[in-house]
């Protein structure tokens, strides 16, 4: 059986950090099982196992970062013996370097360049260079906690003062940061640091976030934006919706939401102008004949985008259940890589964030996304030229120019905008 590599988990993945490992050394391996926890550029993922056998060798350590392809881990078949184990060593402390001996923070003198006397001995010049300690954290010595116990923290939010570590020493480890953010729900943000007036603070990007930062830079400089906004009168929207609800569809993990509809709408709007559902690439456009429809989706450590593949044959209540799936799973870090690839227009909903309007950057090689608002209850002027209480949502539409020209745009959300003003279309 081969050595296990770090694998490809998103498209744009060049490297990864083994965040946790869930079987040791010595372990019985079976396929599904999971084997670690793994942060990509937009999540942090299980990695479950493809093959059974015995984990025998484990190269990288929590918390190191490797490029894709780098060998990670053995799992031994029935007989099969592991690698030199000496040549594994040395490749575990390639990567993730933890400097114990003397001789690896003072390097030797050279005869020639070495003082007319003595030379000291190697323990004295441990002492005068003394080895880093990686456990602890040069900024706090107060609180000793593992690196990996330090990045969770700083993600979830939990303050480490306040925690009784359960490791060696009463150092503060993985799954002591864990058992606090469960203790509050599950639903600590990313702690602000506390800094005092006058001063600053940096803070080290992600993974997640350093792509988010490099996708958006590219798209929006290379790519030629423009937008087009409408108002959709939501009256008949919010009218189903209060029917459906009255019928029983009260339960979370059923009910079909306005949402659900804005998701359908863009689909059926879609096949109704096929040209926006395309992608710029060099010398020619690609037109697809699925409609992937990517759905945005917040989480703690950023923002994914999970796709709904062949969206155009799911029905309203197959999109509902397939986007709270894919929803629940993000966010949880049960995602299989190819779910977040492939996507061909992009819908971003912040209405539930009480966000009247906004506009949003394209997903790169997609040619247009685009941004809900919420729906607002405000006096319009009906067709009888009477002021009356109305509800109103806004659109924006951002277009790749190369791709989608203006009349192009417009058409697509015509037909939005008429699906969606009459959502018992959507239903069929």
């Amino acid at each position: 059986m081969p050595e296990i590599n770090m694998p490809k988990l998103s498209d744009t993945m060049t490297e990864g950090t083994l965040v946790s490992w869930k079987k040791k050394v010595g372990d019985q391996v079976s396929s599904g099982d999971v084997l670690a926890e793994i942060e990509t550029d937009k999540a942090t993922m299980e990695w479950e196992a493809t093959d059974d056998g015995v984990l025998k060798e484990i190269y990288v350590q929590e918390g190191g970062k490797v490029n894709v392809g780098d060998k990670i881990a053995f799992i031994a078949g029935e007989g099969e013996a592991a690698p030199d184990g000496k040549k594994s060593e040395e490749k575990a402390e390639a990567e993730n370097p933890v400097p114990t001996k003397a001789k690896e923070s003072t390097p030797a003198l050279t005869p020639e360049k070495a003082p007319n006397k003595k030379p000291a001995p190697k323990a004295k010049a441990a002492k005068t260079e003394p080895a880093a300690k990686p456990e602890e954290a040069p900024e706090d010595d107060r609180v000793k906690a593992s690196p990996l116990a330090r990045k969770i923290a700083t993600e979830k939010g939990v303050d480490l003062t306040s925690l009784k570590g359960t490791g060696p020493g009463s150092r503060i480890v993985e799954k002591d940061v864990l058992a606090a953010t469960t203790a509050t729900g599950g639903k600590a943000k990313v702690a602000a640091p506390e800094v005092s007036a006058g001063e600053s603070a940096r803070i080290s990007l992600t993974g997640m976030r350093k792509i988010i930062a490099e996708r958006l830079v590219t798209s929006k400089g290379p790519v030629p934006h423009f937008y087009l906004n409408i108002e959709i009168n939501a009256d008949a929207l919010m009218r189903v919706r209060a029917e459906l609800k009255s019928a029983g569809e009260d339960d979370d993990n059923a009910k079909i939401t306005v949402n659900d509809f804005i998701l359908k709408g863009a689909v059926v709007a879609a096949l109704r102008e096929p040209k926006v559902n395309a992608a710029f690439d060099g010398d020619a456009i690609i037109r697809y004949g699925d409609v992937n429809l990517a759905v945005a989706v917040a989480i703690e450590e950023g923002l994914v985008t999970p796709v709904i593949r062949a969206a155009q044959n799911k029905s309203l209540r197959e999109i509902s259940a397939a986007v709270k799936d894919l929803a629940h799973r993000a966010r949880n870090k049960r995602m299989k890589p190819e779910e977040f690839q492939g996507g061909t227009l992009t819908v971003s909903n912040l209405g539930s964030y009480g966000i009247d309007s906004f506009s949003a950057i394209i997903n790169p090689p997609q040619a247009i996304v685009l941004a809900v608002g919420a729906i607002v209850r405000r006096p319009v002027v009906n067709e009888a030229g009477a002021i009356v209480p109305g509800y109103r949502m806004s659109i924006c539409m951002s277009c790749d120019h190369r791709v989608v020209d203006g009349a192009i745009g417009a058409d697509y959300l015509k037909a939005f905008r008429h699906v969606l003003e009459n959502p018992s279309l959507l239903l069929l």
